[in-house]
């Protein structure tokens, strides 16, 4: 029995992490990053402080849909604002705070099992 996930090759896969930044599908990013599984954009957030709704913006955008959305929070996991978490929550995107490298080996887990998730990451 196989027991890792088939993905297909157009989707963006966190290959690695570290060093102030990421390897997404090849590419190397020396910053922070939102990843979905048909691209990776460049974010501005470089302090899990700096997190708003707007920061946010792109993860409410995305088609399909999102219906997770992961927080790599830098090298430790921080509570996120009820008040903020619950504006996300509004808006239909269930967000999960863990730091970086839980993020990125989650996200790379449920997209290849097809789920519709997302990661905004900060880069350690």
């Amino acid at each position: 029995m196989d027991l890792l996930p088939r993905i297909p090759a157009d989707r963006q896969v966190i290959n690695a992490y570290g060093d102030g930044g990421f390897r997404i599908s090849g590419r190397h990013w020396t910053e922070s990053v939102l990843v979905f599984p048909s691209q990776t954009l460049p974010w501005s957030i470089t302090d899990i402080g700096m997190l708003s709704i707007d920061s946010l913006a792109p993860a409410f955008e995305v088609e399909p849909a999102a219906e997770l959305l992961l927080i790599g929070c830098g090298p430790s996991m921080v509570f996120i604002d009820k008040e903020l978490r619950a504006q996300i929550r509004a808006m239909g995107l269930v967000i999960e705070a863990l730091d970086t490298g839980a993020a990125c080996r989650t996200y790379n887990l449920l997209m290849g099992e097809g789920r519709r998730v997302a990661a905004a990451l900060i880069p350690v």
